[in-house]
């Protein structure tokens, strides 16, 4: 169902562009739940709600939202440990989890 998605953080807010298509039937009450961490720490949490989706359409939706300000410090640490940052993210239809995506991210420093 999700086939494109991409999150962009600059100057404390972030971006959520997700992407999708519906198959032959409707799709009700969608919702994604979405956790960042370093390590063990939770460094934010999201929760979208896309509502009805038709049948056999494409879709796109962006968020925006302000993300909690990083250390230097953490953020060179994120940076020198790549894959040590994740994310999950929770696809529910009506209530019913319908799909669990666990992410692992590796950062350049922007290089």
């Amino acid at each position: 169902m999700i086939q494109h998605y991409r999150v962009v953080i600059k100057n404390g807010n972030g971006m959520v562009l997700v992407e999708f298509n519906v198959g032959d039937k409707p799709v009700n009450k969608f919702r994604m739940i979405e956790r960042h961490f370093f390590r063990d720490r939770l460094l934010k949490s999201f929760d979208f709600e896309f509502g009805f989706c038709i049948p056999n359409s494409r879709n796109t939706c962006e968020h925006i939202y302000d993300f909690p300000q990083l250390s230097q410090s953490l953020i060179d640490e994120m940076i020198s440990n790549p894959y040590e940052t994740r994310s999950d993210s929770f696809y529910f239809v009506e209530d019913r989890l319908i799909m669990h995506n666990k992410a692992d991210y590796a950062y350049n420093g922007g290089d």
